[in-house]
């Protein structure tokens, strides 16, 4: 299944619920700009290599468009496409002033050199520049960038318009970026499960724990549940991963990764085990939070866990939703899950445009009140109308646009 096709499902189940016209639906599924560019590059070695590079903007009923900008070699029109309408939906359900937008270049960033990605992150900027901006559309991080591609985005963005730092989000924190900002997803989501795990009346110390990634959203919920004292049973990464009934340290597995260039290969601390594995572990809470279509209909009977927090954007698809449902199973979705670093990008934002400099603190406080009042609300909604937790999110969501495009007028 295409992952727009995957991401229709969930709308048109929530559009359902709202009871939403055709036409408002044809609407709201239609990106506003889909670009495809070419992105020529020598390289290090003289070659002249071809990339190809996607912006899609996808709604701006409720302000400028936001969304990530990723670089990996399975990148192609489709998938942003469906990314792109997500976060649409997801900073409605958090309530923030945005709409959805969603990037990505076909590379696989290992393959090149530092060097190289700089190179190829600017003539992106060139060919796409007069398209975002701070009140249009503000790119930000995704898999395979960092807040050093944000700052060559600032950089070269500038070139041709002047001092913005609010064209893009999650830079570095010495040039114009926030702190909070490269922790604020995991953050999130670590936050949001000790949330379910209360509304479901479950004790929180002694909670197992089972993270598929390791990057930065996978490392990051490690450290907040740990904190909490969850144990953190299970971790993998694209290489295979790890589990150890008794909880790992997780200072100790970062110390590790951080020692091998981010990859878990080689510890020595846990059983090794496979990423399909990983999925099936016997735990509590099973946190997928790295590529989207990890559990299908084929593996979905295989979990164990009861809760499943969707840490990456899209990890579950339709038919396993549905076997995951009929299970009984909770599963807290994407569009609520990952919302904190979209949030704290929002403050990134405010600052920048107030030329302002947030704390720590205040970031921390602001994203947790923010998380939190979403979650009451799809809570609520999903107990009031007896509808999956995705189900309510994609409700509130949409809602909210459809209202806002209403107001706003499609004259």
């Amino acid at each position: 299944m295409r992952a727009s096709e995957a991401t229709r499902i969930s709308f048109d189940r929530a559009a359902d619920q709202l009871d939403l016209s055709e036409s408002m639906r044809r609407l709201l599924l239609t990106a506003k700009r889909e670009v495809q560019v070419q992105i020529p590059i020598e390289r290090d070695s003289g070659e002249l290599a071809t990339l190809i590079g996607y912006r899609v903007q996808h709604n701006d009923a409720r302000g400028p468009m936001k969304g990530g900008l990723r670089y990996h070699p399975h990148v192609d029109l489709d998938e942003v496409r469906a990314l792109a309408s997500l976060m649409t939906w997801k900073t409605a359900v958090v309530d923030i002033p945005y709409g959805g937008a969603k990037g990505g270049v076909s590379i696989d960033p290992a393959q090149w050199s530092q060097r190289e990605l700089e190179r190829v992150t600017r003539r992106f900027v060139d060919a796409i520049h007069d398209l975002f901006g701070p009140d249009v559309d503000i790119p930000a991080p995704d898999m395979g960038t960092t807040a050093d591609t944000m700052a060559w985005i600032m950089n070269q963005y500038g070139r041709y318009h002047g001092f913005a730092p609010a064209c893009v989000t999650g830079k570095p924190v010495e040039y114009h970026g926030i702190p909070g900002r490269d922790e604020a997803t995991g953050r999130g989501v670590g936050a949001l499960t000790l949330k379910l795990l209360s509304r479901l009346g479950r004790r929180i110390p002694g909670t197992r724990v089972a993270i598929q990634g390791f990057g930065n959203v996978g490392t990051h919920t490690a450290k907040f549940l740990h904190d909490a004292e969850c144990l953190i049973v299970g971790v993998s990464d694209a290489g295979g991963g790890f589990h150890r009934a008794a909880g790992f340290d997780v200072l100790e597995l970062l110390r590790h990764a951080h020692a091998h260039g981010g990859r878990l290969e080689g510890f020595t601390g846990g059983d090794a085990i496979t990423n399909a594995e990983l999925l099936a572990l016997d735990c509590d809470v099973l946190i997928p939070a790295a590529l989207g279509g990890v559990i299908t209909a084929a593996n979905a009977a295989a979990v164990r866990a009861p809760i499943i927090v969707e840490g990456a954007n899209a990890p579950t698809d339709p038919d396993a939703d549905t076997i995951l449902e009929g299970r009984g199973v909770v599963v807290l979705p994407d569009i609520l899950a990952n919302a904190g670093g979209v949030t704290a990008s929002w403050f990134e934002w405010v600052q920048n445009r107030q030329h302002y400099q947030w704390g720590i603190n205040r970031v921390r406080q602001e994203l947790d009140r923010i998380l939190g009042e979403a979650f009451e609300q799809v809570w609520q909604l999903a107990g009031s109308r007896k509808v999956p937790l995705r189900t309510a999110a994609y409700m509130l969501g949409v809602g909210r646009v459809a209202r806002a495009t209403v107001l706003g007028g499609v004259a």
